[in-house]
């Protein structure tokens, strides 16, 4: 499969890309790489859409929730902890 196929063909390598996109900058070459996928990929292109949304709404509570003091009362705390525990202890 030449080069050009493996970035056709390669969703995974793309999703990374996407991703890494959202928080570094791209190389020259991984612009390139996922500019030729997204072209023939509308799965991934619905993917880039849906995370750069999700990566603001993200931002956007994170800024709010700084804003705020936000505190979780003791028994969502203790739930939370027993369900960890029931997690970790599954065998």
């Amino acid at each position: 499969m030449g080069p050009i196929k493996k970035i056709i063909y390669n969703c995974k390598r793309a999703t990374f890309l996407i991703e890494k996109k959202l928080i570094d900058r791209l190389t020259l070459r991984e612009k390139m790489e996922l500019r030729i996928h997204l072209y023939g990929c509308s799965v991934c292109r619905i993917f880039d859409k849906q995370s750069a949304i999700i990566n603001k709404m993200v931002q956007q509570l994170f800024k709010s929730s700084n804003d705020a003091a936000v505190q979780l009362d003791d028994t969502f705390k203790q739930d939370l902890q027993h369900r960890i525990e029931q997690e970790l202890n599954k065998n």
